[in-house]
């Protein structure tokens, strides 16, 4: 593993601690985006988010002409260090930030990228992905929402579910079918749909936190115009499946963040006389090795990715051992401290928490895809069902 920090990327650390030093100020510190913030809070966050992104630290792997820096991967890396260490809250647009905007840039037209990136990078709009749907999670391929062509683009019908910032999306990047006779991904659509139009409806879905960063979308006779279009008409697969080459040292990110979560875990140990037990000692000790094995696969990620060589197997894991870790620190914050973990903080993270196996990626999914195609271990049979009768037994592993 080549894990070194070049001088431009010190240099860069140095300006970027310098540029916190003066911006990050303590009217935006404690700020945390979610699904439903009040509108002092938003107002606070879009402020932040211009901030960023006028002094180009908004989106830093975009291109320079598109509001970004055309920073280096180690760059990318010193970016996120330095952003987990100073606790600076995300962009409001995490998901078109990551997702939609590197799709807008290779897929989109002249026009496109001249109306949506630049809004986007500073918080004005926030994006949404409807891409989910009650059946077509997993199976994304077998989506259903409808786009029916007009004289002037598309009349949209349709649900989708499971949509991240639905509540305060004003776009969203929209798979819908286009032609019905078309098998599995042939035949969807990318559409750039914005939220105002008349026949959408936005339902919030409040989770056992209390909190509605999901929504699910209706689609009821939506018209959109030709100029929605993102790609080529019955190519939305290959938009949607689009590789997202940008933030490829945004992995850093996660084993910061949850290394620091760690700490404070052992921390709460501590102060609560409990790091002597032995069953709390072995229960942080397996954290810490979680924490550190994370930490480790993310570096040869990023190694690679400094290298300009693709993805090894180690990007196939960083999911499931992220998830499962993460899962594992409110158990035993809980362990720690017993009855006072029934209540406030600890109780919501505990119950947040059950969500990360599902957030990003089922894990069941992931361990089949490392056993599969990482280890090269046979496939997991397959049902095979006839119409009109009950599952036939399953298909024998190829």
């Amino acid at each position: 593993m080549d894990f070194t920090y070049p001088p431009e990327a010190e240099a860069f650390r140095t300006e970027y601690r310098d540029w916190l030093a003066t911006n990050f100020t303590d009217e935006f510190r404690e700020l945390v985006f979610s699904g439903s913030p009040s509108d002092d809070e938003l107002a606070r966050l879009r402020h932040w988010n211009h901030r960023l992104a006028d002094a180009g630290y908004a989106a830093i792997s975009w291109p320079i002409e598109h509001g970004g820096r055309a920073a280096t991967v180690m760059e990318q890396v010193v970016f996120a260090e330095e952003s987990v260490a100073a606790g600076i809250p995300i962009t409001l647009n995490p998901i078109g930030l990551a997702n939609i905007a590197p799709s807008i840039m290779a897929f989109g037209t002249d026009e496109q990228r001249s109306r949506f990136l630049r809004p986007m990078l500073r918080g004005d709009d926030i994006w949404c992905q409807g891409f989910s749907e009650p059946d077509a999670g997993s199976d994304l391929a077998s989506l259903s929402c409808a786009a029916i062509a007009t004289d002037d683009g598309w009349r949209i019908n349709g649900q989708k579910v499971w949509t991240t910032f639905g509540s305060l999306a004003t776009w969203c990047e929209l798979l819908v079918r286009t032609d019905v006779d078309a098998r599995s991904h042939r035949g969807i659509t990318c559409l750039l749909v914005d939220m105002a139009l008349p026949g959408i409806e936005v339902r919030p879905l409040v989770t056992a936190t209390g909190d509605a960063d999901f929504c699910e979308l209706f689609f009821n006779d939506v018209d959109v115009p030709h100029a929605a279009l993102l790609g080529k008409e019955n190519d939305g697969w290959t938009v949607a499946m689009a590789t997202l080459t940008f933030e490829r040292g945004g992995v850093a990110a996660l084993h910061l963040q949850l290394r620091q979560r760690i700490q404070a875990v052992i921390e709460t140990a501590r102060v609560h006389g409990r790091a002597s037990d032995p069953h709390i000692r072995q229960r942080l000790a397996e954290l810490y090795i979680g924490g550190e094995q994370l930490r480790y696969l993310a570096d040869r990620a990023v190694s690679r990715a400094a290298q300009d060589l693709p993805p090894g197997a180690e990007s196939s894991l960083i999911k499931i051992v992220w998830s499962t870790v993460s899962q594992m620190v409110p158990i035993v914050s809980a362990e720690i401290l017993g009855i006072a973990a029934t209540a406030g903080v600890p109780t919501r993270e505990l119950m947040a928490s059950r969500s990360l196996s599902i957030a990003g990626g089922t894990t069941e999914v992931n361990r089949n895809i490392v056993s599969e195609r990482v280890l090269g271990l046979p496939r997991e049979p397959r049902p095979s069902v006839r119409p009109g009768s009950l599952a036939s037994p399953p298909a024998p592993a190829t």
